[in-house]
């Protein structure tokens, strides 16, 4: 059996071809989104819902396996907890997507400001303002998500995550094709 190991020259090329790869699909899932964003709105609290829900089962296994009288009882209630939240969310999915609206405008402003301080720890680098770019359209995102807030709830939540993951998809994509430049004037 034979293994044919590539070259430590291939493997930027590899790893950015890679991102870029992956940079596209995010554009296209924003563009989706964006499409339909009723639909897009519901499907993100439909989706939290079964999450919440599986990790409720998770804190149920997880409490039989402490064998301790307080972790079990804990994780127990834990597990109810994201039970009932799951099952809320799933059953009631426009109120629950109000709700999600407000929690998204606080992440992408925490996001927003999280891309910023990163695009100046990145200042020397190539492709690093558009992190900054990306930073800035998160932070402005999140202050129009809160102030029209809960008005145009069932249209936000998909369009302006499409917005942020197509800003998001094209910072990356241009920070992998500086990448890609990079390692070919190394090579």
């Amino acid at each position: 059996m034979s293994t044919i190991l590539p070259s430590s020259s291939t493997l930027p090329v590899r790893s950015t071809n890679w991102a870029i790869f992956l940079s596209v699909l995010l554009i296209l899932a924003g563009l989706c989104a964006i499409l339909v964003p009723p639909a897009s709105g519901l499907a993100v609290t439909l989706i939290f819902g079964w999450v919440m829900i599986f990790s409720a089962v998770t804190h149920f296994v997880f409490a039989f396996k402490t064998h301790t009288t307080g972790g079990v009882i804990w994780q127990l209630l834990v597990g109810a907890v994201y039970l009932f939240t799951g099952v809320y969310l799933i059953l009631h999915p426009l109120a629950a997507l109000i709700a999600l609206t407000l929690i998204l405008a606080i992440y992408l402003f925490i996001e927003g400001v999280i891309e910023t301080i990163l695009s100046f720890q990145l200042r020397p680098r190539h492709g690093a303002n558009w992190l900054l770019v990306d930073g800035i359209v998160t932070l402005i995102l999140a202050i129009m998500i809160w102030r029209s807030w809960p008005a145009s709830t069932v249209w936000v939540i998909g369009t302006l995550v499409g917005i942020s993951m197509i800003f998001s998809g094209f910072s990356r994509l241009m920070l992998a094709l500086a990448a890609r430049r990079a390692f070919g004037r190394i090579a």
